[in-house]
């Protein structure tokens, strides 16, 4: 027998010689179940060291001098393409009015009839080849008495009956249908604006705003400023023989690029918060038969940020230009997004003033005056929320959790075991004394 080592009198482990060890039935069985045992555990291990969550984190949002992006999907059944206009501004002082770079304007057949899609051709109201460039090169139209639009085709002239239009908005003149004008009578456009009172209008696409307070809406008739006050032609819109109003339904409204929809999924808490992926105005609907009728969302816009597992800050896609294309803004070639999600809350009333009585709400009292029209005031968040991807646990954390899944297991296995041939041993000799 080899001489004792000092560790021996240290070795927590004692064994047991071949001879004294008993195997049986029941700790074969027992064996198999804790092996089963272990590895199911050792797999659940596995399966939630590769598994990906949602970590959210709140900090201050510290970026400066930025813009971005408003994604909308709005129809209005009950009013003309022609009739609807929309203006974007902010409290830098930025308006932009009448926009159309990046939103489309779609023509939909009256309600009665289906509302479905006029054909493209007839998407623009004014024509190619209703242009003035089949007029005599020496021809310049009048302005009638308003100052030439800076747009203007040729300099110092309203070759078209649009023309026309934005030299009166210049001047902050209403137009009415323009009928001693004779660029609008050669294009037919009171006839044509007739034929356009019975249908809808949706208005899709993105626009690129300053990231500071500001609003956006829609609102009837051409728009200008005078002096500090914006306000619209509404000479078409009261004096129409056909019963319009700002009915809409909101079938998208989001801020920048949307979020995937697995971050619900992923996320660390499954609550009711981690909706980050869903916009609040989709799919709303507000009706409306009064055309002195205001509808008005007041949206609190909060900053967030998408980050993939491993991602690194490349700086990419911060400081894009306004040369690029709309959509473009908050994607990321490394796959991370920034975008932004709101919360709203809306108020609707008459222009006629009166109480909200057929509501509940007798005491509730409206003001009078203002513009028809749904308005979206929008407000950003100084707060910023950040969804970075990661592993639910670490390697580490892996190994310790394998490590006590095949300690438990075995230890209550044999402690199973044990008990099985203890009631066992007991059980034959209490038989033995019987006999």
């Amino acid at each position: 027998m080899p001489p004792k080592s000092r560790f021996t009198r240290l070795d927590a482990f004692t064994k047991t010689v071949e001879d004294a060890r008993i195997r049986t039935t029941s700790g074969g069985i027992v064996t198999i179940v804790s092996l089963i045992v272990v590895l199911w555990l050792a797999w659940g291990e596995w399966a939630d060291y590769r598994r990906i969550v949602i970590h959210p984190e709140l900090i201050v949002d510290k970026g400066r001098g930025e813009r971005m992006e408003i994604h909308m999907n709005i129809t209005f059944p009950k009013l003309p393409c022609e009739l609807l206009t929309l203006d974007v501004m902010d409290v830098s002082g930025e308006q932009q009015h009448g926009v159309m770079h990046g939103v489309n304007k779609v023509r939909l057949q009256p309600a009665s009839q289906g509302g479905g899609v006029i054909d493209m051709k007839a998407l623009a109201l004014h024509a190619d080849d209703e242009a003035a460039t089949h007029l005599d090169p020496e021809y310049c139209g009048s302005c009638y008495s308003a100052p030439a639009p800076s747009t203007a085709v040729k300099p110092g002239c309203c070759q078209t009956c649009d023309e026309v239009r934005e030299a009166y908005a210049q001047v902050s003149w209403a137009f009415g249908r323009g009928e001693e004008v004779e660029q609008c009578q050669r294009e037919h456009y009171a006839e044509k604006l007739d034929e356009q009172r019975q249908e809808g209008c949706r208005v899709e696409g993105g626009l690129r705003v300053n990231k500071v307070v500001g609003n956006f809406h829609f609102a009837p008739g051409r728009s200008f400023s005078n002096g500090n006050m914006h306000v619209h032609d509404l000479k078409n819109y009261w004096e129409s023989p056909v019963k319009h109003s700002f009915e809409h339904t909101v079938h998208q409204l989001r801020f920048g690029p949307q979020l995937p929809e697995d971050l619900a999924t992923k996320s660390s808490k499954n609550t009711p918060w981690t909706n980050h992926h869903l916009n609040p105005l989709d799919d709303v609907k507000q009706s409306t038969d009064d055309p002195n009728f205001n509808f008005m969302y007041f949206v609190k816009i909060v900053p967030t940020s998408y980050l993939p597992l491993g991602w690194k800050h490349s700086g990419s896609n911060r400081n894009l230009d306004d040369s690029a294309w709309i959509g473009s803004y908050g994607q990321s070639y490394d796959g991370s997004v920034e975008t932004h999600q709101y919360s709203v809350t809306s108020h609707k009333r008459s222009l006629s003033g009166g109480d909200d009585a057929a509501e509940g709400h007798k005491e509730r009292l409206h003001a009078r005056g203002g513009i028809p029209g749904v308005f979206f005031s929008y407000d950003i968040s100084p707060m910023k929320v950040v969804n970075r991807e990661e592993r639910a646990k670490t390697f580490t954390a892996f190994l310790t959790g394998l490590c006590a899944v095949l300690g438990g297991t075995l230890t209550v296995a044999a402690a199973v075991d044990r008990g099985v041939f203890e009631g066992a041993t007991r059980l034959k000799k209490l038989r033995s004394k019987d006999l």
